[in-house]
């Protein structure tokens, strides 16, 4: 038995490759950090959608607050003076552990060990977020890529996909109901926790917000078609695909700037034949917006396609297949 205690593997396969980039941003290591730092915002948009708050470890609003307390979020990935609650080691089907960069279709095993008791909610928490990130998100520190239907484009750098995975075997004993880690990430009366949160760069990163289309994709058609672009607001044409057709507040946010990301993510190559996802932010861009260009992008695309995360989080805590 692990000090900490027992230790937990999820063993997955890559969908495509994974790009954690380095300092140089090659891809063809693996960076630990970049699959911890992508787990950590995946967990941070689960525990906002349960109703709990998370930090924003990349402003000045990051825990630990004046009083020393942290978030739930910091709780078990760690903040000044309080270090992560486990070590994480990536392995391949062998046991050995992977340095280069995972490919498409190899398998892989993340092992957790505690460095410090691990509640069981966390845990929890921890398979919720793998499964949100396996069926309905991506990844890696870039999958950002927009895929393309022109003819020889495909496999070019930055048409292709990366990040997306397969959860294949969890680890037995996760048993938490919805209602429990709800509670765990709401008690605002847990002395560890810290009260007060000043606005976050990422308000909107929460599962409440976020969306999700299986079975279809965006992509650029041809040099003057994009149905991408028509999402988020650029103009289609390719020489002009960096300007906004209407300088709007909505477009604007969806497109995203420079060192900004957009908040439309598109992956061509599945099996099921795609996967769109995407966030709104309350008060901008809503979910209606958002089905409104989806259905000028898409022919025959029915509002039943269009998965919210309200609808997700039921999907993750239900029945056997929930945490």
């Amino acid at each position: 038995m692990n000090k900490g205690g027992p230790i937990r593997e999820w063993a997955c396969t890559a969908r495509t490759a994974i790009n954690t980039g380095d300092l140089s941003r090659q891809p063809d290591r693996l960076i630990l950090s970049g699959m911890i730092g992508s787990l950590r915002w995946w967990y941070e948009v689960l525990v906002r959608g349960l109703g709990g708050k998370a930090c924003d470890p990349t402003s000045d609003v990051r825990c630990p607050d004046q009083n020393g307390r942290h978030c739930v979020v910091c709780e078990l990935f760690g903040c000044t003076g309080w270090a992560r609650k486990f070590r994480l080691m990536i392995l391949d089907d062998g046991g050995r552990v992977i340095q280069d960069q995972i490919q498409a279709n190899q398998a892989f095993i993340l092992r957790f060990i505690p460095l410090r008791p691990i509640a069981p909610e966390e845990w929890c928490l921890l398979d919720a977020t793998l499964r949100l990130i396996a069926d309905y998100g991506a990844m890696g520190g870039k999958t950002v890529f927009k895929p393309s239907d022109e003819p020889k484009r495909e496999n070019v750098l930055h048409h292709q996909d990366f990040g997306l995975i397969v959860v294949c075997k969890r680890p037995p004993g996760l048993n938490c109901t919805r209602e429990r880690v709800e509670t765990y990430v709401r008690d605002m009366q847990d002395s560890r926790w810290r009260k007060e949160f000043s606005e976050s760069a990422f308000p909107w990163a929460s599962l409440q917000n976020f969306w999700c289309v299986k079975g279809r994709y965006l992509a650029r058609q041809d040099a003057n078609t994009s149905s991408f672009n028509r999402i988020i607001g650029r103009h289609m044409r390719k020489n002009r695909g960096q300007q906004l057709f209407q300088n709007t507040g909505a477009n604007r946010w969806l497109a995203g700037r420079q060192q900004e990301s957009k908040k439309v993510f598109s992956f061509k190559h599945l099996e099921e034949g795609g996967r769109t996802f995407g966030f709104v932010k309350p008060g901008l861009v809503y979910f209606n917006e958002v089905k409104r260009r989806l259905r000028q992008a898409w022919n025959g695309f029915q509002d039943n396609e269009f998965l919210t995360g309200a609808q997700i989080l039921n999907q993750l805590f239900q029945g056997d297949g929930g945490a």
